[in-house]
Formats: structure tokens, C-alpha cells, sequence
């Protein structure tokens, strides 16, 4: 590996990896994409992240970053010349970063019940709660066109890869019933932002991954 060389290490439906993907878009950075295969991962995987052994791992320098929001952060620090996806005020970057850490550990956590119970109540106490989470999402997205503004950025980039999922399909609702801005915002996202429109995959590629999982060990994605 060259010094400067950037190396993605991922897999397509990853909804962290889309992240990672679409930040790198977003600065316009030329990477190589190495798709890991989760059920024998390679041993770069293995010696870039150790701890966690898992996608997605951005290799800058020839050394690794693990972390989707963590990678986000590093790329746009990094890459400071192109257009910012974390605001520069303080304050701006620490809600930011709250509300993209909400997305992790609530939103995704209901998220998991809706894609991986069989038990219907599990699967609709996750429903229930992941509507609950979106409708917060909607609550501080509000009227703007994007959650940090004007402009496309660091919390945008963190809930638009769950666009894509499956979490309607296999909860049985309509987002744009339940929270039509944040659905229109989900529209709006993909029609503005090429980075967006070039990285989420079809919904029906999801669904189909999402199924085949379900049949295998649990593997973060």
C-alpha cells in the first residue's frame, strides 16, 4: 500500500459503510473499496481493526480508522479544504455529533428488533420504537432542509444510509404515513446529493441481504 493511499474496507449493503461512502463522495476523494466477505474476513480486516473485527475501516497513511461516525469525523478533518460536513461552531458540532450518536444507539438499536425478531411482539415493540425515534429525528429536522441547515452534512449523512433499508417492508408501515418531512427529507437527499444517490443501493438488494442474514449469524453491518 502507497502512504497516501485511501483503502475502504467494507461491504455494499452496509449502512455504516454507506456513510463512510458517501462522506468520501462528498469530498470528492479517490479510494480503493475492498468488499469483505463477513463469514471468513480477510486478514487485512483482522490486522487493521483487532478489536472489533468488523467494516467498515477506512486505511489512510497505512493506518486504519474504525468507526463509521469516527471515520466521517477523520475524513473531514483531513480533508478540511473541501466543504465541511460538521459545522465549525462548537456548539453547532456538538449537537451534531449527539444527535448522529442518537441515531446509533437508539434509532439503530429499534431498528435491529424490526430486521432480526421473529417473535412478532419483539418485532413490534421494536416498530413502535423505532417510529417513536424518527419522529424525534423529524421533531429536530423541523422545517430546514437539512439538519444542519441549508447545506448537507455530518447528521444527514448518518440517518440517510436507514433510508434504505428494509425497516418498512418488514415492519409493515409507511415513513412517509408516519413522518412525511423526514420522508421528503429522505427524497430530498437522494434528488440533491449525488454522493447520496450513488451510494444508497435499491431497497429490494437490502430486503434480499436483510433475508439472508436472518438465516446466518448475527454480524454487524
Amino acid at each position: 500500500m502507497a502512504d497516501n493511499k485511501v483503502v475502504l474496507l467494507d461491504v455494499l449493503p452496509s449502512l455504516f459503510g454507506m456513510r463512510v461512502r458517501i462522506a468520501l463522495a462528498e469530498k470528492g476523494i479517490e479510494y480503493e473499496y475492498k468488499e469483505e466477505d463477513l463469514k471468513n474476513k480477510s486478514s487485512l480486516l483482522l490486522e487493521m481493526n483487532p478489536i472489533h473485527k468488523k467494516i467498515p475501516v477506512l486505511i489512510h497513511n497505512r493506518k486504519p480508522v474504525c468507526e463509521s461516525l469516527i471515520i466521517v469525523e477523520y475524513i473531514d478533518e483531513v480533508w478540511n479544504e473541501r466543504a465541511l460536513l460538521l459545522p465549525s461552531d462548537p456548539y453547532q458540532k456538538a449537537q451534531a455529533r449527539f444527535w448522529a450518536d442518537y441515531v446509533d444507539k437508539k434509532v439503530y438499536a429499534f431498528g435491529r428488533k424490526i430486521l432480526d425478531s421473529n417473535v412478532e411482539e419483539e418485532k413490534e415493540e421494536g416498530k413502535k420504537g423505532f417510529i417513536e425515534c424518527l419522529k424525534v429525528l423529524e421533531g429536530e429536522l423541523g422545517d430546514k432542509p437539512y439538519f444542519g441547515g441549508e447545506t448537507f452534512g455530518f447528521v444527514d449523512i448518518a440517518v440517510v444510509t436507514l433510508y434504505c433499508w428494509s425497516y418498512e417492508t418488514l415492519g409493515n408501515f409507511s415513513l412517509e404515513v408516519e413522518c412525511p418531512k423526514l420522508f421528503s427529507w429522505g427524497k430530498r437527499c437522494i434528488e440533491k446529493n449525488e454522493s447520496v444517490s450513488k451510494t444508497l443501493p435499491h431497497q429490494h438488494k437490502i430486503y434480499d441481504f436483510v433475508l439472508g442474514l436472518n438465516k446466518k449469524p448475527k454480524a454487524r453491518t
